[in-house]
């Protein structure tokens, strides 16, 4: 274990020795002491002490760090090694797939398939797969899980044999609760441990890290733990001790002052800061939360804030550690030893924030008084899209105007009509992990419902709360019984209606939305509004506080305005307006310390990955290389390793290629690779009934994530992707020359059978959205070599290089348009084959050449977004997964 710069220093912390590398002992490259670097740049400073072994971490890499200028543009690569890595089951599933499907290609080529196994400790939290198919009823939680079981058994069996055939694997089990919340509230420990150090010494402290299969992985940055979204493709290699290879960021330091005003929320102060940092640009950024602003903000608020850095673009919200975490760890009943070890350590290590502690120098600036927060939604299609709750109903009815004649009337507020709230969702780790906006819900029914109202017949409510800790506040408060009474009754632990998992509407509501061509709403306390997301019969998408939902569901429409309408009449026949019923802050804060207790934790994480009895009946299969079943359409063998060599062919250039599809502004991964339902008629609904699957077993797309069959048909299938090259909506193209209008996926297989590569032409931010691997995996399956756009997202940019894909952004100010581009082009792309082969491509500029049916050519160069050295190791071995393969392979026969 190298200690080149001298900061490994002892530590005793209740008479156990520990080391730990102590940040306090350097100095900065200008002199100024390492406190004046963000925490987050001090995290990941530690990261490469601990590291440090003169080859993936150098000492230049730590003088980087050392060396960090604010304001300059990122250019200089370090290797981040995360201590854990946590997965949930949709993006988690394919992974275990293709570490399977790696052993077997080991085996083949003369290695140890055992060599395959995670390096690091890896969490899978089964959350994804429950879906509201019943809800409103007290049977609904026992129904959905029913039905989860049913639906999921295949997939849950092979967790199984994975929990068992890797080490350092660990599995929490369906109805616990979401990811990111049982991160929260139990696995994260802000510090950690290693036991066993190479030099044979005391055990390392150093800061808890981590990387998710899920891009509000962030939301443990709250916390004081760095942690962000990576694809999938990623996570695997940081599981198989793979670092990550990242540019040191800019950091954003968002200055928070004052305290939120009687009436705003969590939720509204996420949404207005989703907003003002979208409009600030922080996309690849770092964002960091100080100021004096924090000693008012709860732990919960800041995990929420924490929770949306993907809607607002940057790869972390992090906040510092100070009292309020240590709070929070005893709260959430960790050990004590735990709670005693994290606080001592930050202390030591420079990485505790108190009153005393000076701000950071950052690289850009924003302020915001929490004091001018109001409460808010955002929609109706993007969570950057914060409209205030008094301008809902006029956002609404503006947003309808092209589908409604100039002399009709308002949208009815009395029967299903445009507006009409069909789905009023609690859901999603954002807001079911805080506790003051899940008691507010509670306490706005309880009103409610003493003054009479109910909720509307067309709106389908629903509580899935992200943890069973939740249920149990609210059943110690007696506040689950007045959500029950108002429809919102429990209908599963887990990510539900945020990630399309929202379940059928009733068959005469849906009818009726589609005969009539009803603009219906949805209002959830979710983070992802993106079209074609929530539910296929659901055009206006709100996000809002849970209280706000609860009151949407008594309104029943988003075209009335909250503020100035009554949500209905009560039994006294007097109307009852939003002011009426709104719990005041005093209610709040005393229902929470009265219910929200450490004991709550402690009993319902006691046993955390033993599961229920369905859980424990499964079969479990044995043996090191998995038995694969043909027959299977959950887990398939998945092809990326047929056909691999030792060695990497050489980088050629792209000739002849097609566009498969011409895209506009803010693709997201949802309409690249939906998560939501299976249309029968769509080239994966063909595959699942051509081999028996009814309709009605046909699942998601999110849960059939480890058969590249059912994914690959599914990619571009959004039922609201505009390609420009047709005229209707949804997963369709044309083929070329022939001009015959077909699935894309169709179409992709004709041209694989021609021998013709094909390109996506985009608009700006291609790829935002979920960190979803599939969205990169689909694109190469169906023969796409390189995707054009004019600005990618962080996450999928990073995907899809993690898969042999080249990602292009056309020059500045340059796009489809100006160039005169309809899709219907012949294109090359030159320069790859000299590019790539540079140690590092990031910057350069290709050619590429458009030839237009007419014969006539446009020509234009590119910018290669390959942004590190390591990204090009891997673009040129076809992705991570054959580069981390064959250096495995030259490991393990040297």
């Amino acid at each position: 274990m190298s200690n080149r710069f001298g900061t490994l220093t002892d530590l005793t912390v209740q008479g156990v020795p520990y080391r730990f590398h102590n940040l306090n002992a350097l100095t900065l490259g200008d002199g100024r002491p390492v406190s004046a670097l963000p925490f987050s740049l001090r995290v990941l400073l530690e990261n490469l002490l601990h590291h440090e072994d003169g080859l993936t971490v150098t000492p230049d890499h730590i003088r980087a760090l050392l060396n960090w200028n604010p304001t300059a543009e990122p250019d200089q690569e370090i290797a981040f090694r995360p201590g854990r890595v946590l997965l949930q089951d949709f993006t988690g599933v394919p992974a275990v797939v293709d570490l399977a499907a790696m052993r077997e290609a080991m085996k083949r080529m003369g290695g140890d398939p055992a060599r395959i196994n995670p390096l690091q400790a890896v969490d899978l939290v089964i959350d994804h797969s429950i879906q509201v198919d019943e809800a409103g009823t007290p049977r609904a939680l026992q129904l959905n899980t029913e039905i989860e079981y049913a639906r999921n058994k295949e997939r849950y069996v092979f967790l199984r044999w994975g929990q068992t055939a890797f080490a350092n694997f660990r599995v929490v089990p369906p109805e616990t609760g979401i990811c990111h919340q049982v991160n929260l509230e139990y696995l994260a420990t802000v510090a950690l441990v290693d036991r066993k150090p190479a030099d044979g010494g005391a055990p390392i402290v150093s800061p808890d890290t981590l990387v998710g299969t899920d891009s509000h992985t962030t939301m443990i940055n709250g916390l004081g733990v760095l942690g962000w979204g990576v694809g999938g493709i990623e996570a695997e290699a940081a599981m198989l001790g793979q670092p990550i290879s990242m540019l040191v960021p800019k950091v954003v330091g968002v200055r928070l002052h004052g305290q939120l005003p009687q009436g705003a929320t969590a939720t509204d102060l996420v949404l207005t800061v989703t907003q003002l940092l979208r409009r600030h640009g922080v996309v690849g950024k770092f964002v960091e939360f100080y100021g004096p602003g924090l000693n008012h903000l709860p732990l919960a608020d800041r995990a929420t804030l924490a929770n949306m850095a993907p809607e607002y673009g940057a790869t972390c919200g992090m906040f510092p550690i100070d009292a309020e975490t240590i709070n929070y760890l005893r709260l959430t009943g960790r050990p004590a030893e735990v709670v005693t070890l994290a606080e001592a350590y930050a202390k030591a290590a420079g990485l505790f924030r108190d009153d005393s502690t000076p701000d950071p120098v950052y690289s850009e600036y924003v302020d915001l008084d929490l004091s001018t927060v109001q409460p808010s939604l955002a929609g109706p299609k993007r969570p950057q899209d914060r409209v205030a709750l008094s301008e809902v109903k006029n956002g609404f009815l503006k947003s309808i105007e092209p589908m409604r004649p100039a002399s009709s009337p308002a949208p009815a507020t009395d029967r299903l009509d445009h507006g009409s709230v069909v789905i009023a969702a609690i859901t999603s780790c954002t807001n079911t992990s805080n506790p003051s906006v899940m008691i507010a819900a509670g306490l706005l029914a309880r009103k409610a419902v003493a003054k009479g109202l109910t909720p509307k017949p067309w709106v389908k409510a629903s509580l899935a709360p992200g943890s069973k800790v939740v249920t149990e506040y609210l059943r110690d408060s007696g506040l689950l019984a007045d959500l029950e009474a108002l429809r919102f009754h429990v209908v599963g632990y887990g990510c539900t209606t945020c990630i399309g998992n929202s379940g059928p509407l009733a068959e005469a509501i849906s009818k009726e939305i589609h005969e009539r061509e009803l603009v219906a709403a949805a209002v959830l306390s979710g983070n992802r509004n993106f079209e074609g997301r929530v539910n296929p019969d659901v055009r206006a998408n709100y996000l809002a506080s849970p209280p706000l939902v609860v009151a949407y569901a008594l309104a029943g429409s988003v075209a009335i305005d909250l503020t100035t309408e009554p949500l209905g009449i009560g039994s006294d026949g007097q109307p009852v307006y939003l002011r009426d019923v709104w719990p005041t802050p005093v209610e709040v804060q005393e229902t929470i310390h009265r219910s929200v207790r450490s004991d709550l934790f402690r009993t319902q994480y006691a046993d955390v990955f033993r599961g229920d009895q369905r859980w424990r009946d499964l079969p479990v299969p044995q043996g090191d290389l998995y038995q694969w079943d043909e027959t299977s359409t959950y887990v398939k063998h998945p092809p990326y390793f047929e056909g691999m060599t030792l060695e990497p062919p050489p980088v050629e250039d792209i000739r002849g290629a097609r566009v498969l599809a011409v895209l506009g502004d803010s693709i997201t991964t949802d309409h690249i690779s939906p998560a939501g339902s299976i249309k029968p008629t769509s080239p994966a609904g063909r595959y699942l009934k051509a081999r028996g699957v009814e309709v009605k077993d046909f699942n998601s797309y999110g849960a059939r994530r480890g058969n590249h069959e059912v994914m690959v048909r599914g990619t571009f299938a959004n039922i609201r992707l505009r390609n420009k090259m047709v005229s209707v909506e949804g997963g369709v193209t044309l083929h070329l020359p022939s001009g015959e209008e077909m699935a894309i996926y169709d179409a992709a297989e004709r041209y694989a059978s021609e021998g013709v590569p094909l390109v996506i032409l985009a608009g700006k931010e291609y790829g935002s959205g979920s960190s979803r691997d599939w969205a990169a995996k689909g694109t190469r399956l169906l023969g796409i070599k390189a995707v054009l756009a004019e600005s990618f997202e962080r996450i999928h940019r990073s995907n899809l290089v993690g898969m042999g894909v080249l990602p292009l952004q056309f020059p500045e100010g340059v796009n489809v348009e100006t160039l005169g581009l309809n899709g219907h082009e012949v294109f090359s792309i030159e320069g790859l084959a000299e590019g790539i082969a540079t140690e590092f491509a990031g910057g350069r500029e290709v050619r590429v050449q458009a030839i237009k049916p007419d014969g006539t050519t446009v020509s234009f160069t590119a910018r290669v977004r390959i942004d590190t050295p390591q990204e090009v190791r891997y673009y040129r071995h076809g992705g991570i997964m054959p580069f981390v393969l064959r250096q495995l392979l030259a490991t393990s026969n040297a």
